[in-house]
């Protein structure tokens, strides 16, 4: 499970890149529309929630293994 959320949060990020680009390219261009400056919302608040679980994965391991004894 958290490969594909890894891997979600890799091409998120590139999506949210590219529209991060784009809006500075039409800013740059001239008076662009109110809707192409919210564009990039959408994947910071997916890579927001997958990195806050990414985050998170090493200290809910070190939980999950403090009561699991040790073998050897």
């Amino acid at each position: 499970m958290s490969k594909r959320i890894r891997t979600f949060h890799r091409w998120t990020s590139i999506v949210f890149v590219a529209t991060v680009i784009v809006c500075f390219v039409v800013v740059a261009m001239g008076d662009p529309a109110e809707w192409v400056l919210y564009t990039p919302l959408p994947p910071l608040f997916l890579l927001m929630f997958s990195g806050l679980y990414l985050f998170s994965l090493p200290y809910t391991a070190k939980r999950r293994n403090r009561g699991r004894p040790v073998a050897g």
